[in-house]
């Protein structure tokens, strides 16, 4: 059931039913959940369907770039309190970053 979904709503019938996990890791946790429990099968009101956008930022879609020494330069600035906030390019990277999570999940 998706979150704000009144309960006496009928679920669509994508969501019905047992849904497949998406990916090896969440079946694993899936089965290893079941073996926990003592059951051999999934209650229907147990199971989760995961939206487009959730599988895509569990797919990694992200990357794993880090720069230890911007990190360390930043640091340094703001202890120093001569680090300097620029509202311009936070904006410009968040409709950056929701354009390039749309274009994957629409793509």
């Amino acid at each position: 059931m998706k979150i704000g979904q009144p309960a006496d709503k009928p679920l669509p019938a994508a969501a019905s039913g047992a849904a497949a996990p998406a990916s090896a890791d969440a079946a694993k946790t899936a089965a290893v959940a079941g073996h926990a429990q003592g059951a051999s099968t999934v209650d229907a009101s147990a199971t989760v369907a995961l939206s487009s956008t959730a599988s895509t930022l569990l797919s990694g879609g992200t990357s794993t770039e880090f720069d230890a020494d911007k990190v360390a330069r930043v640091g340094q600035a703001i202890a120093d309190g001569t680090f300097k906030i620029n509202p311009e390019a936070i904006a410009d990277k968040l409709i950056a970053n929701a354009q390039e999570l749309l274009t994957k999940v629409q793509g």
